[in-house]
């Protein structure tokens, strides 16, 4: 779980990053959660979004996402979330 202040910096560095996943109409199946498993991995934290095709509202997706990932959610605005997870190989984000 994180504090106010860890999601705060992380909500800062999320900013400037594009979605680099979609949430879309076939909503969440095994095909994204692995991707976005290994997005976090890689990358530790991942801006996505819900398209308005979704089944999922922007919150839902990041929430199931989150749950099926073990990942935190860091914010969801809009249409947009940011998932973030410490990478277990290779930690880059320090919070």
């Amino acid at each position: 779980m994180l504090t106010s202040k860890q999601r705060a910096t992380l909500r800062s560095m999320a900013n400037s990053m594009d979605p680099i996943m979609q949430v879309g109409k076939n909503g969440i199946g095994e095909e994204l959660i692995t991707s976005v498993d290994n997005a976090l991995e890689a990358r530790e934290l991942i801006k996505m979004s819900a398209l308005e095709t979704s089944p999922y509202t922007a919150r839902e997706a990041a929430d199931a996402l989150a749950e099926e990932t073990g990942a935190d959610v860091v914010s969801v605005v809009g249409r947009k979330f940011v998932l973030y997870r410490p990478s277990k190989k290779n930690p880059k984000i320090t919070v």
